[in-house]
């Protein structure tokens, strides 16, 4: 979407079934990707916030203000074209899972760590059973295959709108044991962000906060929550 460079030409933007979804028309004309595929939408909700995203449009058109657009472009054209190569590439963060990954000292930060992120395992245990295991150190530790592949078989599950979301979330985190959190009910996402984030936030509590790297971080956050919000429009194709 970097490419475009088109003005707004059209006056109304509308919403049809199309299909098995959804299709957004603008002047009657159907939306298409930059690989000029029919965006065909999953669910009502995600062809609604596409369609707000066009309506909104005053001048040119800004990918960067568009991400629902972005987004269902990407899961048309790259991640659903390449399905199982970017499944497998989620599925591996659960041989090196951020929350399995424990720092050595201070006593402090390792007690903290624990209290955070062992419910997150026990919850992945309880949910997936998948039982991972946790290291001291950045030595990489080998994960039962019992345990990682339960997880990967939520990863494979998906459809490649929900894939392109939570790649998304687990890319940003580091960790699938969060990024399959976001994809739920039961958890909120900001609090899921804060334990991705726990060992910065931790050293910046004791040294200070470095202001470029507290931006960068809330960019990332924001990239976060908006994968979620793509996860929840994917919904069900009868949605």
């Amino acid at each position: 979407m970097s490419g475009w460079k088109a003005r707004r030409f059209w006056k109304a933007v509308t919403v049809e079934p199309e299909g098995e979804g959804f299709a957004v028309r603008l002047d009657g004309r159907a939306v298409r990707t930059p690989a000029k595929r029919p965006m065909a939408l999953p669910t009502r909700a995600m062809a609604e916030a596409v369609a707000a995203e066009w309506a909104a449009v005053e001048t040119g058109i800004d990918p960067r203000r568009m991400p629902v657009t972005r987004a269902a472009n990407a899961a048309i054209d790259k991640v659903a074209v390449q399905f199982d190569e970017v499944a497998a590439m989620v599925a591996a963060y659960g041989q090196s899972d951020l929350l399995c990954y424990r720092a050595t000292d201070p006593a402090g930060l390792v007690r903290a760590q624990a209290e955070a992120w062992d419910p997150m395992l026990d919850w992945a245990g309880r949910t997936y059973g998948a039982r991972l295991v946790t290291t001291r150190g950045v030595v990489p530790v080998v994960q039962p295959a019992a345990a990682v592949a339960p997880l990967a078989a939520a990863v494979f599950a998906c459809s490649p709108f929900q894939l392109t979301a939570l790649h998304d979330l687990v890319a940003l985190t580091g960790s699938l044991v969060l990024g399959l959190a976001a994809t739920g009910e039961g958890f909120d996402p900001d609090d899921l962000w804060r334990l991705s984030r726990f060992d910065e936030d931790w050293q910046a509590a004791q040294w200070g906060e470095d202001e470029e790297a507290a931006e960068a971080a809330e960019r990332k956050r924001e990239d976060f929550l908006l994968a979620g919000r793509f996860w929840r429009l994917a919904g069900t194709p009868e949605a």
